[in-house]
């Protein structure tokens, strides 16, 4: 059974039942202040001891430096040539020299594969607070508190543990730096990184699901399958079913998707992530009783309920129904801010702006994306903030990508994604459409990626199709919006999801096809049918449709 301890005698029988060979074995004693520390190697097959070593601790804090020997002089006796053993030995001060904070650690890591983030964040912060030299535990929390939305903490985390890389085993060097490399948005040189993970640690399932991640972020999604895949058939118990099921979501292949988002339930891997994540299949799938139990799973829980607020603030936008969406996201805000997570309530805040921008209204984009950078100036909360002001034609933007360009000089997507289409955001609204398809080139080929934020919605695409669409040349832009619709399993429920009908529409209207001009007008204002009256999209696509079913000949009469 998955609980049962694992004893020696059965730890021999897994020994044989896997064709394993060697069974190593441990046990410390007290002798009086000091400790003795017995490490053993069996053989499975017949049982028989092929060697041991025991090493004396003076005290509690020598206990894992004397493990540390101990298990350097089994290693050699069971064969390591001395290279390796040199190679892979751990530092005289290891990972933590005390007891308690790798206690505390490995509470904070048990309790994250149970529970989640937000739970593991008091264990893994008195980690550090009981040995600040705690590398790994920096690590931790880095990746906790990306988890959360707060990737400012994040980024601060993976510095400390990235400074003292030097003191721990080879092996948390590699977690340790490809969790820096993935933070300052090095994509390229992470991946070289995980690739050397993998050849040293063939056996670790950790390095497959976030190569898996990365190859996301750059669109490669049926390379990060293969990866998630790899990762699950190492270690079926891997936190990853969550990874899979959203891979899968992005390839559009939803019944897989559910059968993944099932084995992470069976799996006891529940967490916030999981549930917004379901909630995108249910949304896709048109299910809304599903939609409403990943709502009410989240309701009452600090740093879940905050990000399910904000993604059903998105369904409400997605429809139209703008009032709706401003409340529930003001409630998602709210909540972000009771859980003292300033950054999440910025992004929540920042997302509302972004589709207030995106329905033309101004002023309230503007307001938005103020109040957004009063709570903070994390990363992606200015990347969405620059958007937004591009989109409606605020100078500032230009401002905030300097400062972004110049605040992270080595993040790729940074540079060769996000500032490239903000960038031709601000020129479609100047009018100089060239100069935004130009900007877009370099966004290209990672326009199918998560691009490293919680908002992506193939933005590129949506910009440069209306770069085209002002240009005059519908029937290049049909090929990028049409790119939204291929794709809603990027796209979800965003409101771009459903204003791209209207602009493909227009699109085609743009190439001269009527009909399917007004096939496509049809199929925005169906989804708009209940939106609010005043929305300047809803008018303009109602007085569009109008004109185009008046008779051909008639239509420049207005």
């Amino acid at each position: 059974p998955g609980n049962a301890p694992v004893t020696v005698a059965a730890a021999r029988e897994i020994c044989q039942r896997t064709g394993s060979t060697v069974l190593i074995s441990g046990s410390i004693s007290s002798l009086g202040t000091a400790y003795l520390i017995h490490l053993s190697a069996v053989a499975c097959g017949s049982g028989d001891t092929l060697t041991q070593e025991e090493q004396q601790a003076a005290g509690k804090e020598d206990v894992l430096k004397a493990l540390s020997r101990a298990a350097s002089g089994l290693r050699n006796e069971l064969g390591e040539s001395l290279p390796s053993v040199q190679r892979f030995e751990t530092p005289v001060e290891a990972t933590t020299t005390s007891l308690d904070a790798l206690n505390s650690y490995s509470m904070g890591m048990k309790v994250s594969n149970e529970e989640g983030a937000v739970a593991s964040l008091p264990f893994l912060r008195r980690a550090i607070e009981l040995d600040p030299n705690f590398a790994m535990a920096y690590n931790a929390l880095a990746v906790a508190y990306t988890n959360v939305y707060e990737a400012s903490l994040g980024l601060d985390y993976a510095a400390k543990a990235y400074a003292l890389r030097d003191r721990v085993t080879q092996r948390e060097k590699m977690r340790i730096t490809t969790t820096y490399l993935r933070m300052t948005g090095q994509t390229e040189k992470n991946i070289r990184a995980y690739q050397t993970w993998i050849i040293s640690y063939p056996r670790d399932p950790v390095p497959h699901v976030n190569l898996g991640v990365t190859y996301a972020e750059i669109g490669q999604h049926e390379k990060a399958l293969v990866e998630i895949k790899t990762a699950l058939r190492l270690a079926p118990d891997i936190r990853a079913y969550g990874n899979l099921g959203w891979t899968y979501l992005n390839l559009n292949r939803w019944d897989d998707a559910d059968a993944a988002f099932k084995e992470a339930l069976t799996h006891k891997q529940d967490t916030g992530d999981l549930r917004v994540q379901m909630y995108a299949l249910a949304f896709l799938r048109g299910d809304k009783a599903k939609m409403a139990e990943q709502l009410a799973w989240g309701i009452g829980r600090p740093g879940d309920e905050d990000q399910l607020l904000s993604t059903q603030s998105d369904t409400e936008a997605y429809f139209g129904r703008a009032s709706t969406a401003r409340e529930v996201s003001r409630r998602a805000v709210d909540s972000a801010l009771r859980a003292n997570s300033k950054e999440a309530a910025a992004l929540w805040q920042i997302n509302a702006a972004l589709r207030e921008a995106e329905w033309g209204n101004v002023k309230e984009a503007r307001r938005d994306a103020a109040a957004a950078l009063t709570l903070s100036h994390g990363k992606d909360v200015e990347i969405f903030a620059a958007l937004t002001l591009a989109l409606i034609g605020d100078p500032r933007a230009d401002t905030i990508s300097r400062e972004l360009k110049q605040s992270f000089p080595a993040s790729s997507l940074l540079k060769l994604y996000w500032l490239p289409t903000i960038a031709a955001a601000s020129a479609v609204i100047q009018g100089n459409f060239s100069e935004a398809i130009a900007q877009l080139r370099a966004a290209e080929p990672y326009e199918m990626g998560i691009a490293g934020t919680f908002i992506n919605y193939l933005y590129p695409a949506y910009i440069r199709g209306q770069a085209y669409l002002g240009a005059r040349n519908g029937k290049a832009a049909v090929a990028e919006f049409q790119k939204l619709l291929d794709h809603p399993g990027i796209v979800t429920n965003f409101v771009t999801g459903s204003l791209v009908h209207l602009q493909i529409a227009r699109a085609y209207a743009a190439s001269g096809n009527r009909t399917a001009a007004k096939g496509a007008y049809r199929d925005f204002l169906a989804l708009w049918k209940d939106a609010d009256p005043d929305l300047l999209p809803l008018r303009q696509a109602k007085a569009e449709y109008s004109r185009l079913e008046l008779p051909a000949a008639n239509t420049g009469n207005k």
